[in-house]
């Protein structure tokens, strides 16, 4: 079976349209002076450790900036400016998203997707419904409902005497996870309780003399269903690049022909993922020489014998992948099991509340994922956290990526001996990096930078958020800025 990891890597990486790109310690008011230092072997002079207000100026950046960075053990803030300013986080909100899960599943806890039966398997005929049942896994892909398929016809079914059902109603249903985001972007899809691929259907075109040849999969590495319920058709304009349109058991978009160039691939995002995941299923078993009926939505908690279930991840590897690929629908599925509600918006101020019970802190989160430009947190607050955090042990630093030690120019320093297990952020013209930096024997700091120019962001059109103009050059700036302090600050703490 596929990898969740590689499934995510593909999904995330799998290609655009030509012209899309995807896009309390005390603070102090600036940054110390580094002291005098020892001249080296031999007599040679140390490298320069750069000024922190010299590489802020530097950068340009419009909007603020806040960072701190503090001794992990004993909590003293060793450099800080503007920390105590309230920024979005942008994903960076995953990591105290992932605290929350961990505290309110438990590590040992992994979601089911189930196929239940309401009635016996006599000569090969289910003998009532299948219903297949969702439970939040966020991680569902098309190579284990291929297996779930496989297993099925393992138990001698071939057909069922009632109907083909599916349950999403483990989690809220909402079509998207953003209003505020176009319709196209792959990293805003639905959030259900029946997920599949993280809610995104694969669109391909090749050009065809005049015309394109199109397909809309949901592909794995062992299976390639055929999607009908989703839509494609090409028009003859310059713009917008795509159009959608949602209905109650299909999603249709167009394209703009302009944009197709001579072929390519991208995901698209799904706005009906149980009905998404219930019709992949059905084409799978198809396959397996199972004969379904078309599939209907149920409404109540099901129940029934299990046929066969599929398993995700324990909680800490599901975490791990969606602080290493930022998964938003992972986000959002894992902060609304935890909180048990059914409203995004309540679930995102239950966060706030325990973080702020938790860690003695003043955040505001509007979702679970950091895709909301409305939430907010300061540098000083994210380290707070994650001091404490890392004294209780509550297993985030663990599961944080090693987004390397960083030149000059923004470049990984490969085989550094400083490790900086971190967790990033963008949203456009917001940019944000906070975790670890942990030298070999020295002082392990903790550390949290937040740039953000929320009144630009607020400011571009809807239909241009995918890649707005000056968005990628401003990122780049703050990203290499980032890199440029946790290096000043390795060099000269650690």
């Amino acid at each position: 079976m596929i990898s969740r990891r590689g499934m995510l890597a593909g999904l995330l990486a799998g290609g655009a349209l030509p012209m899309a790109g995807p896009l309390r310690a005390e603070a102090i008011n600036s940054s110390p002076r580094p002291r005098p230092r020892p001249r080296g072997e031999g007599g040679a002079a140390p490298a320069k450790i750069p000024d922190a207000e010299g590489l802020v100026a530097a950068a340009k950046l419009t909007g603020a900036i806040g960072y701190m960075v503090a001794d992990a053990a004993t909590g003293t803030v060793l450099e800080a400016r503007g920390a105590d300013q309230m920024l979005p986080p942008a994903s960076v909100t995953k990591a105290v998203t992932a605290l929350y899960a961990l505290e309110k599943l438990g590590a040992g806890r992994r979601l089911s997707t189930r196929l239940l039966a309401t009635g016996p398997v006599q000569g090969g005929v289910l003998q009532g419904d299948l219903i297949l049942a969702g439970g939040g896994d966020p991680t569902l892909q098309t190579d284990q409902l291929g297996d779930l398929a496989v297993k099925l016809a393992q138990r001698g079914v071939k057909a069922v005497s009632g109907r083909f059902l599916y349950w999403e109603g483990a989690l809220p249903l909402m079509p998207r996870i953003a209003g505020d985001q176009p319709d196209q972007v792959g990293y805003n899809p639905a959030v259900g309780g029946l997920n599949l691929n993280f809610n995104r259907v694969h669109f391909e075109w090749k050009k065809a003399g005049a015309d394109w040849q199109l397909a809309m999969d949901a592909r794995g590495e062992r299976f390639v269903p055929q999607v009908s319920m989703v839509g494609m058709k090409v028009a003859q304009r310059e713009s917008p690049v795509f159009t959608y349109k949602g209905g109650a058991v299909r999603e249709d978009w167009t394209v703009a022909a302009s944009a197709l160039g001579k072929g390519g691939s991208r995901w698209l995002p799904v706005r009906l993922p149980g009905l998404y995941s219930a019709e992949v299923f059905r084409t799978l078993a198809r396959a397996q020489g199972i004969a379904l009926p078309g599939p209907a939505a149920q409404v109540s908690a099901p129940s029934g014998q299990e046929l066969a279930r599929a398993e995700s991840e324990m909680l800490p590897e599901v975490l791990r992948g969606m602080l290493r690929f930022s998964t938003n629908l992972t986000a959002e599925c894992s902060g609304l099991l935890s909180s048990g509600l059914r409203d995004l918006g309540e679930s995102g101020a239950a966060m706030t509340t325990w973080a702020s019970e938790s860690f003695g802190i003043s955040p505001h989160f509007v979702d679970h994922s950091g895709l909301g430009g409305a939430s907010r947190i300061s540098a000083a607050q994210m380290v707070s956290l994650l001091r404490l955090a890392h004294r209780q042990n509550r297993g985030l630093k663990p599961i944080l990526r090693d987004v390397g030690m960083k030149d000059g120019e923004g470049k990984v320093i490969k085989g550094h001996p400083v490790k900086v297990m971190a967790k990033s952020g963008t949203l456009n013209f917001v940019s944000a990096l906070a975790g670890h930096i942990t030298p070999p024997g020295g002082r392990e700091m903790v550390f949290a930078i937040f740039t953000g120019d929320p009144a630009r962001r607020d400011a571009v059109p809807v239909a241009d958020r995918e890649s707005p103009p000056g968005a990628e050059s401003w990122i780049r700036r703050s990203r290499l800025l980032q890199g440029q302090l946790v290096s000043r600050w390795a060099g000269l703490y650690a």
